[in-house]
């Protein structure tokens, strides 16, 4: 036998957790434990028969042989179905949304995931399966999401549980009834409850935290304080409520919380209570209001966290221009640092600020030459450095200011930006000079510290070099990351070998000591403030001092200067690239994401960090596009905006064609070049890469390349020596040849890479004929055209090839070309006495032919058939 239950005191989640589970375990019988809420009684009183749920006294606890347990791993609250714990041999599996507490029980199978309700996790299992669900069970679902998370708007509702909700009205979820059983009326005596709880309410402030805690006390059991602490909250905002509560022989505290600063499930677990980070409960017996209040009062001092201030946001030292700084100045200022807003600073104190748009507009006007003095705002809004990030968003949100000056002793020392705010509030709030990896959905594909992953997917001589960085880095004072292409190809899973560490100090005195410990050559670039260490085995590791690029002008090539960890992970392409890893002894494997970059990276968007990302870097299109097809990702919305943006502009014609090549030649060595090229098509940019070369002759032979290049392969042909040119030719084989040597020239293409694109582009047309034709054509001239034109041009022929029996050809020729050579050389020759020179060419080369037609079958055959040759070649000289 076996059964599904839940907690006592029954709850919608609980009700809803189990009828999912249900469908999961079609033949275990759903057990009530215990008492339920006066919603779950409700609810039962009108669809009791189409549950059929059972109570725990029609259970034999000696039968049951898989227990499912769904809203709780706590034997405490299980009531009498605990015994089943007990029973040898019992398999027991778990879906609960509540963290892991000692004393919970283990089960075989474990879904535990902190989302909004429980009954989220049985939904995606429920999806995953495909399993049907009817209008009533989607509604019941629906009905457990709800309440759990206050109709989607409660702290610990995630994505998940929005996705949750979208499937089960997709299958006919019933709002209008989802909304009668949540909304209710209070009873009386829960009315008299809550008028008691607003009248005891009193205020206190811990921390910087606002706290509402509320007493009452009745002599029988009332149900629902969990929503009368709700309403509570919904009555003053405070950051976080508890009730404290006598009924029965006992007290209960149910607390709920709205800033990550104040964590109840901490707090309470100091009283015996459990719950999530915003929402927990706990109950004592044998106690009085008064003294749980003192002890809940002292839990509350002990581990409410000071809330995250401006100082530990904000953004330091600051850019600042003075009032006679000229509109055209500032604009270059806020270019190359990419800031939004500059403030202005006279004789050392702040007189105003100025923001991007109040430069744009008045450079539209043709004020360009017109100092800042002018259009600053001069009414300052500031904070101190201990302010709260909340004060400082309410301060924003009122005076509608994207920006806030810290000011401590009438000095300038830092600024806010909405983004800090925002990225603070809602992405974890940490109070930490750098912020942890973040994400939107409680899923993550790794831990915020990736030092197992490191482990598992890099060498482990990478490991000692990065340890070993990290010590000497210590020693010197100075911080090191790893930063880039790295973190995210451990966070994707992918074998990362490209090692670019920066330094907060000097790299190049870094580099040096790595290079010397580990026996490297070191190349330095001093002016860069960069160094390349080259390991004896063909590692490699790049090694920054820590810098800011900022652009003279649009697509110009940045000009390099010493600043922090932050700068120089902002100066990046794409959030995702916009990430490090900590090498440093205290902190290594902690991944510093400014930028959302570990968010992005799950839901698969390509993302710039700025506006003008594309305007200060156009090749960055073509690598945004490069990234999205080679990890199966898409641009997001506003990127991709802002893309077609700088395409209108034409911001591609500024940027030099050796960095655009450079850029192509990575696309043609991607795993996918095709998928790339095509992309580039559907965003209007061939024109700009290829002019003149017709996108939609090319596209079919796109999407083919990378297959005839895996047969050819297989079939064990000498891989070309420039695989990039593969790709290139494909481009380039329709257009006629004064279009395609304008490409080549474009490109700046060697003189012999040109000349292999002639011969590709004059001979594979007449190549793919000849071979189309069964008849007419020896082996030995189809051999011969087929050798007079590059290896790059071969899986272009095969793409247009059709038929088994003309691939099977085409095999047959390349394996003559490349593997039925002549039995003897050069030194057979000499043994019969010529000396070498012209005819040996000729002669092996008429030999070669013959064995291919099956003249000659051999080694006998070829020296009589080359000592013809020989006498016929000599006496034809002695003609002449």
């Amino acid at each position: 036998m076996e059964i599904i239950t839940t907690h006592i005191n029954t709850d919608l989640d609980a009700l809803a957790s189990m009828v999912a589970a249900r469908k999961l375990y079609p033949d275990a019988v759903m057990v009530f434990p215990g008492n339920l809420s006066r919603s779950v009684e409700a609810f039962m009183a009108l669809h009791k028969d189409a549950l059929d749920i059972k109570s725990a006294r029609d259970i034999k606890p000696v039968l049951v042989e898989r227990l499912v347990l769904v809203d709780t791993k706590s034997p405490g609250r299980l009531a009498n179905m605990a015994v089943i714990l007990k029973k040898p041999g019992v398999e027991i599996h778990i879906y609960d949304h509540h963290p892991r507490e000692a004393g919970d029980v283990s089960g075989t199978v474990e879904v535990v995931e902190m989302v909004g309700a429980a009954t989220t996790l049985l939904v995606e299992k429920i999806r995953e399966r495909g399993l049907e669900i009817t209008p009533l069970e989607a509604t019941i679902l629906a009905l457990g999401i709800y309440q759990d998370t206050g109709s989607l708007v409660y702290s610990g509702t995630t994505a998940r549980d929005a996705d949750a909700v979208a499937y089960l009205l997709s299958n006919g979820a019933n709002l209008a009834v989802v909304a009668e059983f949540l909304d209710r009326p209070f009873t009386v005596d829960q009315r008299i409850l809550l008028r008691d709880l607003l009248s005891s309410a009193e205020h206190i402030q811990v921390n910087g935290m606002k706290l509402l805690i509320a007493k009452g006390n009745v002599d029988e059991f009332v149900g629902g304080l969990a929503a009368l602490t709700h309403k509570l909250a919904e009555f003053d905002r405070p950051d976080a409520v508890f009730t404290v509560v006598e009924m029965d022989d006992r007290v209960h505290i149910v607390a709920r919380s709205s800033v990550p600063e104040v964590n109840v499930r901490e707090i309470l677990g100091i009283l015996g209570g459990r719950g999530h980070n915003a929402a927990a409960s706990a109950s004592i017996k044998k106690a009085s209001v008064e003294d749980v209040t003192g002890k809940l009062l002292d839990a509350i001092h002990l581990k409410v966290r000071p809330p995250v201030t401006a100082s530990a946001i904000m953004n330091s030292p600051v850019k600042t221009i003075t009032p006679e700084t000229v509109i055209n100045e500032a604009e270059k200022v806020m270019l190359r640092y990419g800031h939004t807003g500059l403030p202005v600073v006279e004789n050392g104190r702040m007189v105003g600020i100025i923001s991007r748009r109040d430069v744009e507009k008045a450079a539209h006007h043709g004020l360009g030459h017109a100092p800042v003095k002018a259009f600053m705002t001069s009414k300052l809004v500031s904070v101190g450095p201990q302010a709260p990030a909340s004060v400082v968003r309410d301060l924003m949100i009122e005076y509608d200011i994207g920006r806030l000056p810290v000011i401590e002793d009438g000095k300038l020392v830092g600024i806010v930006t909405r983004s800090d705010v925002l990225r603070t509030l809602h992405g974890g709030g940490e109070p930490s000079r750098f912020r942890m990896v973040k994400t939107g959905r409680v899923q993550v594909m790794s831990p915020v510290n990736i030092q197992e992953l490191m482990y598992h997917n890099l060498p482990a001589d990478y490991m000692e070099i990065l340890k070993w960085a990290g010590e000497k880095a210590l020693s010197m004072g100075a911080k090191v990351y790893a930063a880039g292409g790295i973190v995210r190809d451990l966070l994707l899973g992918i074998e990362c070998l490209d090692i670019d560490l920066v330094v907060e100090g000097d790299g190049i005195e870094l580099a040096r000591a790595i290079s010397k410990e580990h026996q490297g050559r070191l190349r330095e670039h001093n002016q860069f403030g960069t160094a390349k260490i080259l390991f004896p085995d063909g590692r490699q590791v790049d090694v920054t001092t820590s810098r800011t690029e900022f652009y003279q002008y649009p697509a110009a090539m940045p000009q390099v200067e010493a600043s922090s960890l932050h700068q120089d992970l902002y100066r990046r392409d794409f959030t995702i690239n916009a990430m490090a890893v900590s090498i440093n002894k205290e902190s290594f494997g902690d991944v510093v994401d400014y930028f959302g970059g570990r968010e992005d990276l799950e839901r698969g968007l390509i993302r710039v960090l700025h506006n003008l990302s594309f305007v200060e870097d156009p090749v960055r299109i073509l690598r945004a596009v490069r990234f999205e097809q080679r990890y199966y990702m898409s641009l997001e919305s506003h990127t991709l905006k802002l893309a077609r943006e700088a395409m209108h502009n034409n911001m591609l014609a500024r940027v030099s064609t050796e960095r655009i090549w450079e850029e192509l030649k990575h696309v043609f060595l991607e795993p996918r070049p095709g998928l790339v090229l095509a992309r580039f098509m559907e965003l209007q940019l061939w024109p700009s890469l290829f002019p003149g070369v017709e996108p939609e002759k090319v596209r079919p032979v796109l999407d083919k390349i990378t297959r005839s290049l895996r047969t050819l392969r297989y079939w064990n042909v000498v891989e070309p020596s420039e695989i990039w040119m593969i790709y290139f030719l494909a481009v380039l084989h329709f257009s006629d040849w004064t279009v395609a040597s304008e490409v080549c020239r474009r490109y700046h293409l060697s003189k012999r890479q040109t000349n292999k694109v002639a011969a590709a582009l004059g001979g594979w047309r007449s190549i793919l004929k000849k071979l189309q034709e069964p008849f007419g054509v020896t082996m030995s001239e189809l051999a011969r055209q087929v050798k007079s034109v590059p290896g790059e041009i071969y899986p272009l022929i095969l793409c247009y090839l059709t038929g088994n029996s003309v691939k099977k050809r085409f095999r047959h020729v390349l394996n003559a070309v490349f593997y039925n050579k002549p039995q003897i050389n050069g030194k057979d020759l000499r043994l019969l006495g010529y000396e070498p020179g012209k005819q040996y060419k000729r002669a092996m080369e008429a030999l070669w032919q013959a064995r291919l037609d099956g003249v000659i079958c051999n080694r006998q055959e070829e020296m009589n058939y080359v000592k013809k040759y020989l006498v016929n070649f000599e006496g034809a000289k002695d003609n002449v």
